[in-house]
């Protein structure tokens, strides 16, 4: 299964990096939900595919480099989640978390968020920042 669910993730990434809509987009569950790293970022499946959309169309897409991941099965092997830390030229070190469910026999992502990892030193500095963005 972690073989299975770690090629579903690693093409994911690729197809994202490739601006590949169907391939990318073909592997979210019909009720999906994908949560970025800004707060107002919480996509349904159709949100999150129009936000995608006009990139992908213009062939600019986005490399996230897995570098490690775990996985965890449910009893009854239908549901999986995972973590993985991820590199990206853009923000550096990052980390996925996600939901997997069995649609119809296959493996689909039914929940992902992407975080920016802050080292606990820089912290006070990101909590100022953060303060300063914040909506009441």
């Amino acid at each position: 299964m972690q073989r299975e669910i770690d090629a579903l993730l690693d093409g994911w990434h690729r197809a994202a990096s490739r601006a590949d809509a169907a391939g990318y987009l073909g592997l979210l569950a019909q009720d999906a939900t994908y949560l970025g790293t800004d707060p107002l970022e919480r996509w349904s499946r159709a949100e999150f595919e129009a936000f995608v959309r006009p990139y992908f169309d213009a062939g600019r897409g986005w490399t996230y480099e897995p570098r490690e991941r775990h996985v965890a099965l449910a009893p009854g092997g239908d549901v999986a989640w995972f973590d993985e830390k991820l590199w990206n030229e853009k923000y550096g070190e990052c980390r996925g978390t996600g939901v997997l469910v069995k649609e119809g026999g296959a493996w689909k992502l039914a929940h992902y968020s992407l975080t920016l990892l802050v080292p606990n030193e820089a912290t006070p500095e990101v909590v100022e920042v953060i303060r300063a963005h914040s909506r009441p």
